[in-house]
């Protein structure tokens, strides 16, 4: 499509721009925990519902709140998964919802002595961004679908992380930063993987 714009003398034709393909992005899951033996069952109801695990971080200790002592015990601890299938982006509000149906069921089990067993925080990864899913509006976050929020946490440039403002304090750290560059190289893979893969199809077709 096009629009016409009038200038001294002449007339000007600018193109529009075009509706795109998006590319996929790389799903993260953040879990926050004071019982490492719940990272597991976490884990195992996220692969059951969004495919294998391909990445793991360490265990990182979380001493940047006390917002979460009452209902889910001290020390936190922070592990990050990320799936081995890419996804849309537009998927981040659903598998929110998913990732709060299973903190549900932790929390209405008896394996653990606190109210809330599991804190999961997903999240994806562009090449140029980190985006994480929330349940709480701000001014800084954009609805998505169903109830589920979305912010740009970190930015990605001149090839390191870069943080915002409304960053979270342990999103700052070079810990949390060297396991996110290690995401957004597999997703950088997987998309040359994938490119390659059309291209030899339609060189067959």
């Amino acid at each position: 499509m096009f629009c016409l714009a009038r200038a001294p003398g002449r007339r000007m034709i600018r193109r529009m721009g075009q509706v795109r393909e998006v590319e996929p992005v790389k799903l993260f899951v953040g879990m926050l925990s004071a019982y490492p033996g719940a990272f597991a069952d976490a884990e195992s109801a996220l692969a059951d519902a969004l495919g294998p695990v391909d990445l793991r971080s360490d265990l990182f200790a979380h001493e940047f709140t006390e917002y979460y002592r009452d209902e889910m015990g001290h020390p936190l601890v922070r592990y990050f998964i990320a799936l081995r299938d890419l996804i849309a982006p537009d998927e981040l509000a659903g598998i929110k919802r998913l990732t709060n149906e299973i903190e549900n069921r932790m929390a209405g089990g008896s394996d653990w002595p606190v109210v809330r067993p599991v804190n999961l925080d997903p999240g994806y990864i562009a090449p140029s961004k980190l985006v994480l899913a929330s349940t709480k509006d701000f001014s800084h976050r954009i609805y998505l679908d169903d109830g589920i929020f979305a912010e740009i946490t970190l930015l990605y440039k001149h090839g390191k992380w870069q943080d915002l403002e409304w960053t979270f304090p342990d999103f700052r750290t070079p810990a949390y930063h060297a396991f996110f560059t290690r995401v957004r190289a597999r997703l950088m893979e997987q998309r040359q993987e994938a490119k390659r893969a059309r291209a030899g199809e339609g060189g067959h077709a």
